[in-house]
């Protein structure tokens, strides 16, 4: 809503200035400045998610199940030795992954905060949460790995115990990114809202980003209470919730960054 107020100018003329749709004053001589800052800051965003989508895919989607083999601790520990440099890779990928996620979040919280201030901290609260979990499980196959390649581990417990360490810990992180989940998929519900309600964005991509915030807690409540049917909701509803909201906010971010406001916006606003 716009919001209308007074300044006086130099001969003493009292004219309003008022609130335009991305949070600043004086309409007219600031629209063109607010736009073009708030398009900076949308595509800033884009680059960072970009990067969340790169080495989160890569760390979630490629490293991790390569090493783990569930219930399988010689498996599990062979293939940790055997791609002991990958598994350093994925390491490292989980750990970028969590800091451009934090980064994205405060970006967009900049941009977003003058929409629902309320919502824009619940965003950046639940990605800072989901980050710190992820960071911890990076601390998990890390040990994984330092457990497989170190023989004193071999030798203290013997050779199937050492294994079976291995699968606890990446068991661990396995779960850990379930638990991540909650908190990765939340944080879609305030983005969502902040986007419908900003004009920045088209609605139905807000529309969008709740949906997939709630298939992703699906598919977290299927991996606990229904494991037998977590692979079917993962792939007919947390893949293509992903691809469709996920990939389409950070297309929009990079290539259009935020709408231009239409004429009846601007109208809206002056009255």
């Amino acid at each position: 809503m716009a919001t209308a107020m007074q300044t006086t100018t130099g001969r003493g003329k009292i004219e309003p200035n008022v609130q335009n749709p991305y949070g600043s004053t004086d309409v007219e001589a600031t629209d063109k400045k607010t736009l073009s800052s708030a398009k900076r800051l949308a595509r800033l965003a884009g680059v960072f998610y970009l990067f969340v989508g790169i080495f989160g895919g890569f760390a979630e989607g490629f490293v991790d199940p390569k090493m783990y083999v569930a219930g399988n601790a010689a498996a599990t520990a062979g293939n940790v030795i055997t791609n002991s440099g990958l598994v350093r890779m994925g390491v490292v990928a989980h750990l970028l992954d969590a800091t451009f996620f934090v980064s994205v979040a405060m970006t967009l919280y900049i941009l977003l905060k003058h929409v629902h201030k309320s919502a824009a901290r619940a965003m950046l609260i639940l990605v800072a949460l989901a980050a710190g979990v992820l960071s911890l499980n990076a601390v998990f196959q890390f040990e994984a790995l330092r457990v497989a390649i170190d023989t004193s581990y071999a030798t203290a417990f013997g050779t199937a115990g050492s294994n079976a360490l291995v699968l606890i810990l990446l068991d661990t992180q396995h779960y850990g990114t379930f638990i991540a989940q909650v908190f990765f998929g939340l944080w879609l519900v305030p983005l969502g809202y902040l986007a419908y309600k900003s004009r920045m964005f088209p609605k139905a991509l807000g529309v969008v980003l709740i949906v997939a915030g709630a298939c992703y807690i699906l598919d977290l409540l299927a991996a606990f209470l229904v494991p037998e049917l977590q692979g079917a909701i993962h792939s007919f509803a947390v893949i293509p919730a992903g691809i469709i909201a996920e990939c389409s906010m950070v297309l929009y971010l990079l290539v259009i960054g935020v709408k231009n406001p239409k004429p009846a916006d601007r109208i809206g606003a002056a009255a």
